[in-house]
């Protein structure tokens, strides 16, 4: 398997664990989800490590009417609102349904894949230059 194709792989077992793991941690009564809506907020990499980014990015979910919940992670935040809210979506100017900040894991694996692909080019040019 090449280093890129290890990186999918691995990427996507990640994703695959995150989601089961998800899915316990967010079990709903119907009282709960009474005109509420949920969604989790994703970043690939430790994006909400920092207090800083976790206020910033719940002022910008804020405008669409989003309520941090919790905090499941560095990666992950879940919020809530009122199904009411949108009614205001047409007027955001940004996706108040976005689930992704920072670089999208499309992005990540594409940066492993040019990295491996640079590295191999040295070797290659390394060995060749040592047998000529």
């Amino acid at each position: 398997m090449s280093g890129a194709a290890a990186a999918a792989a691995a990427a996507a077992e990640h994703r695959r664990r995150m989601q089961e793991e998800e899915e316990r941690m967010t079990g709903y009564n119907t009282n709960e989800l009474d005109g509420w809506e949920f969604k989790i907020l994703r970043a690939n990499v430790r994006k909400f490590k920092n207090p800083q980014v976790i206020r910033q990015v719940c002022d910008e979910e804020a405008k669409a009417g989003w309520e941090m919940v919790e905090k499941f992670d560095d990666y992950r935040i879940r919020f809530k609102r009122r199904t009411d809210k949108r009614a205001n979506d047409q007027y955001l100017g940004s996706d108040p349904y976005r689930t992704q900040v920072g670089v999208s894991e499309g992005r990540i694996v594409a940066i492993i894949f040019g990295i491996l692909a640079v590295a191999g080019g040295i070797a290659a040019l390394i060995i060749f230059g040592i047998r000529h």
